[in-house]
This record gives C-alpha cells, sequence and structure tokens, in this order.
C-alpha cells in the first residue's frame, strides 16, 4: 500500500462524524473534516513522519499536490507537517509550491502556518525571493497571498526587516478585508514585543482601520 494510502486508511478508521460537522461548522463549512481531534491527528500521523518512513524528496511536492487535491482537511495539515520535515534540504523552488498551496483551497488555518513556517524559513534561506515573490503577493488582488507577505516575518523577532514590513503595511492599510486588517495588527503586536517604540511612531503616523489599531497596541502604552 502506498504512502498516502496507507495515511488516508488511518485516518479513515479514526472518523469522527459528529467531530467532523462540528470542524467544519467552525471553519464555515468550507471543507470537509475526518473529525479527528488535532491532538489525536498528531499521534497518528506521528510514523509516516519518522525519518525512516519519509518519502523521497524527489517525490516531495507529488506528494504534497496530491494531499491539496484531498477532500477533507486533515491532509492539508498532513501537508505543512510533512513539509516541516524537510526544511533543511528544501530548495527555493519550492516557494513556487507554496505559493499554489496558498492559493487554493485558502483559508487561515493552512495559509497562517505556511506563512509563518514555511515561507518564513524560505525567505531566511534566500532573502533574494522577498523581492521576487514577497513583493508582487503585496500587490496581488489575492488576500491570502497579501496577508502571507504581511505574516511571513511573524516569528522573526529582532530579525523583522520593520522597514519592509512598514511598506507592506502603507500598501495595505487602505483595506477593508478583515483578514487584511487583522494580519496588520497582529505583525505588528508581534513585533511590539521587540521594539514597542517603533511601533508606537508607526502608530501615531500611520492611518490604520480600528481592527488593525486594536491589536497592534495591546502591548503599547500611551
Amino acid at each position: 500500500m502506498s504512502y498516502l494510502a496507507e495515511l488516508s486508511q488511518v485516518f479513515e478508521e479514526s472518523r469522527n462524524s459528529d467531530n467532523a460537522q462540528k470542524m467544519a461548522d467552525y471553519m464555515q463549512n468550507k471543507f470537509a473534516f475526518y473529525g479527528i481531534p488535532s491532538p489525536l491527528r498528531r499521534d497518528l500521523q506521528k510514523p509516516f513522519l519518522q525519518k525512516e518512513n519519509l518519502p523521497l524528496l524527489e517525490n516531495l511536492e507529488k506528494i504534497i499536490l496530491k494531499l491539496w487535491e484531498e477532500k477533507h482537511r486533515e491532509c492539508q495539515y498532513f501537508a505543512i507537517d510533512l513539509l516541516k520535515k524537510y526544511l533543511k534540504p528544501i530548495e527555493a523552488s519550492f516557494v513556487n509550491l507554496y505559493e499554489k498551496m496558498i492559493i487554493q483551497k485558502s483559508w487561515w488555518d493552512t495559509v497562517d502556518l505556511i506563512a509563518s513556517t514555511l515561507v518564513a524559513d524560505l525567505f531566511q534561506k534566500y532573502p533574494e525571493l522577498i523581492k521576487e515573490k514577497a513583493d508582487v503577493w503585496i500587490q496581488s488582488d489575492n488576500i491570502w497571498l497579501q496577508r502571507t507577505a504581511l505574516l511571513f516575518q511573524l516569528k522573526y523577532k529582532d530579525k523583522t526587516d520593520f522597514d519592509l514590513l512598514q511598506h507592506y503595511i502603507q500598501q495595505t492599510a487602505h483595506s477593508e478585508e478583515f483578514f487584511i486588517q487583522k494580519a496588520i495588527g497582529w505583525a505588528l503586536r508581534q513585533y511590539s514585543k521587540q521594539n514597542p517604540h517603533a511601533v508606537k511612531n508607526l502608530l501615531e503616523h500611520q492611518k490604520l482601520s480600528k481592527l488593525s489599531r486594536r491589536e497592534a497596541s495591546k502591548y503599547i502604552h500611551f
């Protein structure tokens, strides 16, 4: 039995219809679920993520795309966890796969993980991709690509390029889209833990939505 067929069988055997409906409802019925709670799913998938069982790197993209086509949302969660096992060997070209994952089956639950973990790591390894990709994403009409550009530095802490973040915020501050306003506030709130003065200064001079401002100022004392 193939790697993905075995995974599907394991997930299928743990299907919970009641949980599945609750999880689908929480995600506004955008996706179907097996109904497997995250702690149990992580336990079930552990054998598939052990080093000796991992697919060859040359087969990884094909496997990820198949997982992304799967009906059940747990398969997309597994795809992201699988990619985390390849952060060191993955090359710059994988940014195109990440982009497909962002714009297909888009919702905050996968996009935020891709942005803050997968894209974040790749852009640190290959900073030239920021100009090539993130600069394009922030100007696109796809809110999930924009959100990724705003959030990929979320865990960079003192390595955050705040000038870049400010530039991206300036380009999206006018947006009336909830997920963009939230991302702006979230990114600023995280960086305020490192440099509250810089964030306070931005809030005093940059016009932002009430939501962005409220999120950003959580740790700021005016």
